[in-house]
């Protein structure tokens, strides 16, 4: 049975895709500030079937419903604090039960426990651009508690993702520390910087400071930049990559505009650079999952060591 860490120390895995994508191509409506954690809360079957579905696209890697849930967010729906914590190992659990069901062990694929930006609690496109107005140890008070429940309900990783600034992100390593998980943490970017136009290799270099962080990279950002990012991680860690479909977001308008692109096309090159979980994020569904499964089993197995 390999663990996590060693799965992605002797090559490359492949990640799910958008998980929101996913249940709003199924029919549900994910308009809400609670986006896909409502359906933690109404419909867990259907976070459930939508895990099923991408592991069997090719995904070993499924990324929990957890991203939106927060005790400010939740507490604001009228939840309880135990109540929130419940979700937060729920989501956990569903993934779990996924991939037990899909016939995988634990050794073949694995749980992330997806903790998403301070700004997505705030649904107000704040999460794109880190303009918080929170101090590092404000940030980091907010995170723990999140944090640490996901930790007790034992998933094989934590995933940061979509971090937006290097305050942020500061706060986010800061509390990984000690934490005795392994995690990766993701930043998302815009012309070779994170959003808020702090230095990429600053985040980088933040990152691989932390024993606990076994992978570094991007998600949330376009796929032309994923092969800059790895060159400014220059091997520090397993490199982790999963940009969106190439279509644009307008945070004001929420909705997406462009044209996608085939993320498959670049996996190898990417797996060359030191990726070594590759997938997809927003608005890329379980069709282009099983064309990068299949470019990642094309890969090479013995791909650019990581140092």
């Amino acid at each position: 049975m390999s663990s996590f860490t060693e799965a992605i120390e002797a090559g490359p895995v492949v990640l799910d895709g958008g998980l929101g994508t996913l249940l709003e191509a199924h029919g549900h409506d994910l308009s809400s500030s609670l986006w896909s954690a409502r359906l933690l809360i109404d419909d867990p079957a259907a976070i459930r079937r939508a895990h099923d579905e991408y592991f069997a696209a090719g995904a070993r890697v499924a990324i929990t419903s957890s991203y939106q849930v927060s005790y400010t967010g939740l507490d604001a729906a009228g939840l309880t604090r135990d109540q929130i914590t419940g979700l937060l190992g729920r989501s956990v659990d569903l993934a779990r039960e996924a991939r037990d069901e899909s016939g995988l062990t634990p050794g073949e694929a694995w749980v992330a426990a997806s903790v998403g930006p301070y700004g997505a609690s705030r649904a107000d496109g704040s999460e794109y651009t880190g303009d918080y107005g929170l101090s590092v140890e404000q940030l980091r008070a907010w995170h723990r508690p999140r944090l640490h429940a996901l930790a007790a309900a034992s998933p094989d990783v934590i995933a940061c993702e979509t971090i937006p600034s290097l305050a942020e992100l500061e706060a986010v390593c800061r509390e990984l520390e000690g934490l005795d998980i392994p995690a990766w943490v993701s930043v998302t970017i815009a012309d070779s910087t994170l959003r808020s136009g702090d230095s990429l290799a600053d985040a980088f270099a933040l990152a691989a400071s932390v024993p606990e962080i076994v992978a570094i990279g991007v998600n949330c950002c376009d796929a032309a930049q994923v092969s800059g990012a790895l060159a400014d991680l220059g091997g520090a860690r397993p490199g982790v990559v999963y940009p969106n479909s190439g279509e644009v977001w307008h945070a004001d308008a929420r909705r997406w505009s462009g044209a996608g692109c085939e993320i498959a096309a670049h996996a190898q090159e990417w797996i060359a650079d030191g990726a070594r979980l590759v997938g997809g994020c927003c608005r890329v569904g379980p069709d282009q999952i099983s064309e990068v499964a299949r470019a990642v089993a094309s890969a090479s197995t013995t791909p650019k060591p990581v140092t």
